[in-house]
């Protein structure tokens, strides 16, 4: 026992303390709207005036990425994860005592979204990055699966505290299991580089010495973000998980409900074909991260956007609730795919001591396309009374993604003399 326990490599129990941070941070940047209603029950506040936080809480989300990204570069991801995690406790502590509709901006609009921003796969992919040399497209897999799983698991939890206590409770004993669960853990197995034990990367040849002094030479060569804007492929990338926010967050996610009631589907069977979704958003990631580890990272990123153009074509043909929640199985495996290679082709191409802040900028294009989705998805509705144009620009947009993802060089730039992984067998 003791020695099968010897054998696992520091690499995973760092990963797994970040997978579990992470769940925590997006599972709570996603409950604000359990408790819409109930402030509006109790405040009389509009729906606009909340939905108002969200908003701010979505943008702060992305635009803050690449400033976390900076940081967990320069400072190592430790010191940001800790940092979030307070301010995602603070957050959520304080929102269990608002009493004024800025209160609610400020806490969960301001302090819950900067936490949930550190905490995300900006970090994460940092982290992946520095740790694992070998199997990098699986760990980076499950660090995004970790992410659905928060959703799955704390969005119940917070509707069923709200059901048993109240809302302000909720809010409160979820950020006290925050602050009093998984802020140790990150104070205690989260370590920023290998060499702080005096190992080396997973699956990394040669020695500890050997590894650090390759470590410190590729920190020193981390290439900015303006000497990154100067490589197509950073564009390329950037271009690619713009339609990737576009065509998920924010057409599906924002306007898939809407859709699904106004074709005669009752709330159960949407709401049921949204956790169909997620829970396939995990087992979809984590495989797309073993298929990047074995057969490249281009050519499984190309199919997965080319699939989902398919599959939004698919939703415009779905006539009863089988078909519906095969169509939310089916996309639901490529609804989260995309990260795994886009993560790992960051790091390939820039080096892992790059991956931070270059992911938070491309991360910031995902979201700048899920914000274009969602109010495109809501122009075109009215225009036309539905979503089915709306839909059909998701398809062109995925086929047109996946013609940009062949065109990627997995290669390093020229300031790296030697790639960061082994050369894929093909893609």
């Amino acid at each position: 026992m003791v020695s099968s326990i010897r054998r696992v490599h520091p690499a995973w129990i760092v990963l797994g303390a970040v997978t579990l941070c992470m769940m925590a941070g997006t599972g709570l940047r996603s409950i604000f709207g359990v408790y819409i209603k109930p402030m509006e029950a109790e405040f009389g506040w509009g729906r606009g005036a909340l939905s108002g936080a969200a908003a701010i809480s979505l943008l702060l989300v992305g635009a803050t990425g690449p400033l976390v990204g900076r940081l967990a570069d320069r400072w190592g991801p430790r010191r940001v994860i800790v940092v979030s995690l307070l301010l995602l406790g603070i957050g959520s502590l304080g929102a269990a005592f608002v009493q004024s509709l800025w209160h609610v901006y400020v806490t969960t609009g301001l302090l819950m979204a900067l936490g949930a921003g550190g905490v995300s796969m900006t970090t994460g992919s940092t982290v992946a990055a520095r740790w694992f040399e070998a199997r990098r497209g699986v760990a980076i897999g499950l660090t995004a699966g970790g992410m659905s799983a928060g959703q799955l698991v704390v969005i119940p939890l917070a509707m069923a505290l709200t059901l048993w206590f109240g809302w302000r409770a909720s809010y409160l004993w979820l950020g006290v299991g925050l602050l009093a669960l998984v802020l140790p853990v990150a104070l205690f197995l989260v370590r920023d580089d290998p060499a702080e034990r005096g190992g080396r990367p997973y699956g990394a040849t040669g020695t500890a010495a050997a590894a650090a002094r390759t470590a410190a030479l590729e920190r020193s060569q981390r290439v900015a973000i303006l000497e990154a804007m100067k490589v197509p492929q950073f564009w390329l990338l950037m271009a690619t998980f713009f339609v990737c926010g576009y065509t998920s967050n924010g057409m599906v996610l924002t306007h898939f409900m809407p859709h699904a009631l106004e074709h005669n589907f009752s709330e159960l069977q949407a709401s049921t074909a949204l956790g169909v979704m997620g829970a396939m958003n995990v087992l979809g990631t984590i495989t797309s991260g073993w298929i990047c580890d074995r057969f490249g990272r281009r050519g499984p990123l190309a199919f997965y956007y080319f699939f989902r153009g398919l599959s939004l074509l698919f939703l415009l043909y779905v006539w009863n609730a089988p078909s519906l929640h095969i169509w939310a199985a089916v996309f639901g495996l490529n609804y989260v795919s995309t990260v795994p290679p886009t993560t790992t082709l960051t790091a390939n191409i820039f080096g892992r001591y790059s991956v931070g802040e270059l992911s938070g900028w491309i991360f910031l294009s995902h979201q700048v396309g899920s914000a274009l989705g969602a109010a495109l998805a809501g122009w075109i509705y009215e225009w036309t009374g539905g979503y089915e144009i709306a839909f059909v620009s998701a398809a062109l947009m995925g086929f047109l993604a996946a013609g940009l993802a062949l065109a990627i060089r997995e290669e390093p730039v020229a300031s790296r003399p030697t790639p960061l992984a082994a050369p894929a067998t093909s893609g």
